[in-house]
């Protein structure tokens, strides 16, 4: 799946610093899962995060999951149904995605494996299993779980019984179909990492954010999914802990078997399995150089981030994880300009408390030195949809548009104020700011301007030490209305940080995370730089900070254009840093603004990316 779209993420590696743009879904010609002689054969897919891994295969399996047995109570088993009809609706849009990349393998394993899907598709929609779970949680009255285990044992019996190997042979069609479900309903992550070797790579049909967020660099050396998008959130996360990532690759599973040697092309977007001596050989002699290439741009660590005519700029860090802290210092961050406060909730069965996330901000803000932390209010939904809230709330149907970041934090106020509490509390041991996430309305802001003010009022009666004065708000400009309100929104905050990833999905109408439209998200669409722009004007109308945390401020081909347009703060993750420096110490800023009023007045994306492109060969 080759994307002729600019990337979008920082362009850094596991082993290597930051490099040239990757071409996304690229390689050298091979199919999906094509034989290259031998035992060898390449998967082509979406390379999301650049980078060279090689070391032995984990395959994530898909079963062998704990069952949980208990009783319901009559008033809960509509809930119950409920929660298995959602489990079921879930499996279907799953088997249908594989159903979707099976079209691209060739002839024989697409109709084979095709014919397979077809068969589990039918079984989670309105089949004897199904009706039959249905029927064991309202007359047994027992959860979901083990209702499927029930029926799928009682079918199991019944072709047993039958003089017919193909039928009897069918049970494992069903158990697998069974196991699906059933990871549905609980929700299982993936908790064995730890146990790995050093180097290992992760082959997985699908990593979810929270899957992502236990992957160790020390442990992990790269890892490779049959379904995911360049642009979601565990791309993101790939590339905020420098793990070399391919995603959307079809067929990848097929026959691959634990401990054999596999290359992760996070530049290209190819997974070699089992490649032969001259291969490994090649790939390692270019791991070596991209680590060469990282290691000479530690020496622009300690210098400022300012063009060849004089005008600084502040480069911040995305922080995903506490322990990417130690990484934004390493490589010159000059504070958090996007602390994502999703990490507190993930991989957990219970809300963090207040003493708890206080505990978690303070050794940010503390480890910071003194450099401002930028908090995001929790941003849960959507795919970093936690298990708190799918019991709560139920699945929703679209969830990027559904109940997430501010708006469930306004329909859940103890959620919102424990979370305020702790930020106050943190403020209190250095500079913080508070960044609210798809805000839509002066109206939301203002709300949760009440609230804080009311948080406040009450850790000051207790007697608690918290940020005094208050700490800034800020607006993520992350939703074409807000962008398209900006000058309203200027005077209801104190600063703004453009979320280009959400700006362009929104904008373009494309799931960032699903790869079968990869290929249309484009940051350059005239339609998303516009946004940008009217939102870059009306912060400088107001004199108020904008800074860009989407993707693109940390790949360097994007520098000049978003210097040019007036930003002067950009943040990004850790690893790309030194390369985004590099690139502004090259550039002269009068120049880059010249070449962004050119690029402003085009229709044409392919026409803006070969201007920009252009620009950035001079320099």
């Amino acid at each position: 799946m080759k994307s002729d779209t600019p990337p979008t993420g920082p362009m850094t590696g596991s082993a290597g610093g930051p490099v040239a743009s990757p071409d996304r879904g690229g390689g050298s010609g091979a199919t999906p899962g094509e034989s290259l002689g031998g035992s060898t054969r390449a998967f082509r897919g979406l390379g999301v995060s650049p980078g060279i891994a090689i070391g032995p295969a984990h395959v994530v399996e898909s079963g062998s999951v704990n069952i949980p047995e208990y009783p319901i109570a009559a008033d809960a088993v509509e809930a119950e149904v409920a929660r298995f009809n959602e489990a079921a609706t879930k499996a279907r849009r799953q088997i249908k995605k594989l159903k979707s990349k099976a079209l691209v393998l060739p002839d024989s394993a697409s109709e084979e494996i095709g014919f397979l899907l077809d068969a589990h598709l039918s079984m989670v929609t309105n089949s004897r299993l199904t009706r039959g779970v249905e029927q064991r949680i309202k007359q047994d009255r027992i959860n979901a779980e083990a209702a499927i285990q029930a029926e799928i044992a009682a079918i199991a019996a019944t072709f047993a019984g039958m003089d017919d190997a193909y039928l009897a042979g069918r049970i494992d069609d069903i158990r697998e179909v069974g196991r699906r479900l059933t990871r549905n309903l609980l929700k299982q992550e993936y908790r064995a990492f730890s146990t790995l070797p050093p180097g290992t790579i992760i082959l997985a049909e699908e990593l979810t954010p929270a899957d992502t967020a236990l992957l160790d660099p020390n442990t992990i050396g790269g890892f490779a999914t049959v379904l995911g998008g360049a642009e979601g959130h565990t791309a993101i996360l790939a590339r905020s802990l420098g793990l070399p990532a391919v995603l959307g690759a079809p067929g990848l599973l097929s026959g691959v078997r634990n401990g054999v040697t596999v290359i992760v092309d996070g530049l290209q977007g190819r997974v070699l399995v089992d490649p032969p001596a001259e291969v490994l050989a090649d790939y390692s002699a270019r791991r070596a150089a991209r680590e060469r290439e990282r290691q000479g741009l530690k020496s622009l660590r300690k210098l400022p981030a300012i063009t060849r005519d004089g005008t600084a700029v502040t480069l911040m860090a995305n922080l995903e994880l506490p322990r990417d802290l130690e990484h934004a210092l390493e490589h010159g961050a000059q504070g958090i300009g996007l602390l994502r406060t999703e990490f507190m909730f993930m991989n957990r069965d219970h809300l963090p408390d207040e003493d708890e996330q206080y505990a978690e901000l303070r050794t940010m803000v503390e480890g910071m030195g003194g450099r401002t932390v930028t908090a995001r209010t929790m941003d849960l939904g959507g795919e970093k949809l936690a298990g708190w809230m799918a019991g709560r709330y139920g699945e929703p149907a679209n969830p990027a548009l559904g109940l997430r970041a501010i708006r469930l934090g306004l329909r859940e106020p103890k959620l919102l104020e424990t979370q305020l509490a702790a930020m106050l509390r943190a403020g209190a041991h250095g500079p913080l700011r508070i960044l609210l996430p798809m805000i839509g309305s002066v109206a939301e802001v203002q709300k949760v301007r009440e609230v804080m003010g009311q948080v406040a009022r009450r850790l000051r009666r207790r007697g608690v030490a918290i940020a005094d004065p208050l700490p800034p708000v800020g607006v993520m400009v992350e939703v074409p209305g807000a962008a398209l309100s900006a000058d309203a929104l200027a005077y209801a905050a104190d600063f703004f940080a453009i979320g280009t990833n959400d700006l362009t999905q929104y904008t373009l109408a494309i799931d960032r995370a699903d790869e079968q439209v990869a290929t249309l998200y484009d940051p350059l669409h005239p339609a998303v730089l516009r946004l940008i722009q009217f939102t870059i004007e009306a912060a400088l109308r107001a004199r108020i900070t904008v800074s860009v945390c989407g993707e693109i401020a940390g790949d360097p081909r994007y520098s000049a254009l978003l210097l040019g347009l007036g930003v002067r703060e950009l943040s990004m993750a850790p690893l790309a840093v030194p390369a985004v420096k590099k690139r502004i110490r090259a550039m002269d800023l009068m120049e880059a603004s010249r070449r962004a009023r050119v690029i402003m007045d085009q229709s044409d994306s392919g026409r803006i990316a070969t201007l920009l492109d252009d620009f950035n060969a001079t320099i």
